[in-house]
């Protein structure tokens, strides 16, 4: 989407109240913290155990969404870009292979902290290592294509920004991202793909005079019926960032304190 990484993303979009649970619902159902009780972070914390089910799943998955954040937080702290995408790559085959989770103090909390804590540990002590070793010398552990991370990177880097709050802001963008390419696919499998793409820019931006009635006659719906639409995409959103939020933290009382540091991340 790429949008979603802007501070606009966020107007207008209803984080509380009810929500429906699916874009053809009539009726909206209670946002309750029950609603995350299962979290793919929780998942993770048991990875060292091989009798739980999609676990190594759960974290590939994670993983996979937060590369570029890691990546930037690398070359935030020095190395090149060259040596960033080595060093990334190495540390995710190191964690996947399970010796972090074993090796390091799996404090519960948040995964974006414990990732970044990881990862420090790994620069601190194995970078040397990890950059000696041919890329492509062994064998991946995620499919990754990171060629065009360093021009996202010379794009996005802020100066005088800490390394960890780029990281932090990063990971909030790409976690935006995810729930919104997740949102788009549950239009999508509900037949309502061209309702999605006709009004995904009133996420993040309030509709100019006449907008409504415009997408109304394009779609066949009166102007008030695409306010309606609108109101739900932006709840559908909420939700699926919230969701997205508690696949990243162990307990699900976390998730309105890590929503509200995201939100301050990306609106200043």
């Amino acid at each position: 989407m790429g949008f979603v990484g802007s501070p606009r993303g966020w107007s207008g979009i209803q984080f509380s109240g009810t929500m429906s649970r699916h874009p053809s619902d009539d009726e909206s159902r209670p946002n309750t913290a029950a609603q995350f009780a299962t979290t793919h972070w929780s998942t993770v914390l048991t990875a060292g155990d091989s009798a739980s089910p999609g676990s190594r799943e759960a974290l590939e998955r994670l993983c996979r969404t937060y590369w570029y954040p890691l990546y930037a937080f690398v070359r935030r702290k020095g190395h090149s870009a060259e040596d960033a995408k080595d060093l990334t790559q190495a540390f995710f085959e190191r964690f996947l292979e399970k010796q972090y989770l074993k090796a390091v103090d799996a404090e519960k909390g948040r995964f974006r902290s414990f990732l970044l804590k990881s990862l420090t540990h790994f620069l601190a002590n194995e970078w040397d290592r990890a950059r000696a070793a041919k890329r492509g010398g062994n064998s991946a552990a995620l499919p990754l294509v990171p060629d065009a991370l360093e021009e996202q990177y010379g794009r996005e880097a802020i100066a005088d920004e800490p390394p960890e709050r780029h990281f932090d802001r990063l990971w909030a963008e790409a976690l935006m991202d995810r729930a919104m390419a997740l949102l788009e696919e549950e239009y999508r499998v509900a037949g309502k793909a061209a309702v999605f793409e006709a009004l995904v820019g009133f996420v993040s931006d309030r509709p100019a005079a006449g907008e409504y009635a415009s997408v109304g006659e394009q779609l066949g719906l009166s102007e008030h019926s695409v306010a309606m639409a609108v109101s739900r995409l932006r709840e559908r959103y909420g939700f699926r960032v919230r969701e997205e939020i508690a696949n990243t933290v162990d307990d699900p009382a976390e998730v309105e304190a890590e929503l509200r540091y995201l939100i301050e991340l990306v609106t200043r």
